[in-house]
C-alpha cells in the first residue's frame, strides 16, 4: 500500500462503528459533495446515513474498507452492485484530497476485489476521480446521465472498466 516519507502510509482495515460518524462529517462538505455528485438522497440526515451505512455493512455482496494515512481515518472505499454490474466507489476527507492517498487504496482494495471486469462512475468534471481510475488503470468505456443529489440536477458521468 505503500509509504513515501512526503506521502505518508496508507492502509486499508475493516469499518468500525466509530467510523461512521467521520464519513458523515466527510460527506457534509459541500465542495466534496458536488465533486462526487451522486450520493443517495437524504445523507444530510444522522439517522438516514448510520441506518444506510448498517445496511451496507450487513450486505454478503459488498466489501468495504476504512482508509487510514498515518492512522488517521481518511475515509472509504467499497464494492457494490450498480445498474447489475460490481463496481467500486470511494470517498475521501477532503483534507485528505492531492495527497495519493485515494489512489493508493484503491490499488491495494483491487487487490482485494478481484472480480473483473469491474465498473466505476465518475462526474465528467471530476478531474480528481478520473485520475486515480485512470492510474488503476480503469478506461472510460462510456457516457452517462442521471440526477445528482448534491447538485440538484442532472449531471453527465463517465462509465469506466477495470479488466
Amino acid at each position: 500500500m505503500g509509504t513515501n516519507e512526503n506521502q505518508g502510509a496508507v492502509m486499508l482495515r475493516a469499518v468500525m462503528a466509530d467510523d461512521l460518524p467521520l464519513f458523515f462529517e466527510h460527506q457534509l462538505d459541500p465542495e466534496a459533495a458536488w465533486m462526487a455528485a451522486f450520493g443517495a438522497a437524504g445523507m444530510r440526515d444522522w439517522g438516514e446515513f448510520s441506518a444506510r451505512w448498517t445496511r451496507a455493512l450487513n450486505d454478503d455482496t459488498r466489501i468495504t474498507r476504512t482508509i487510514m494515512w498515518n492512522g488517521e481515518v481518511a475515509g472509504n472505499v467499497s464494492s457494490f452492485m450498480l445498474f447489475g454490474d460490481p463496481a467500486v466507489g470511494y470517498w475521501l476527507g477532503r483534507e485528505y484530497w492531492g495527497k495519493g492517498i485515494a489512489t493508493r487504496a484503491l490499488a491495494a482494495f483491487l487487490e482485494v476485489v478481484t472480480v473483473r471486469p469491474l465498473y466505476a462512475r465518475a462526474a465528467q468534471d471530476n478531474i480528481g476521480s478520473l485520475r486515480v481510475l485512470a492510474k488503476c488503470r480503469f478506461v472510460i468505456c462510456g457516457e452517462d446521465k442521471g440526477f445528482a443529489t448534491a447538485r440538484g440536477g442532472e449531471t453527465e458521468e463517465y462509465v469506466l472498466r477495470l479488466g
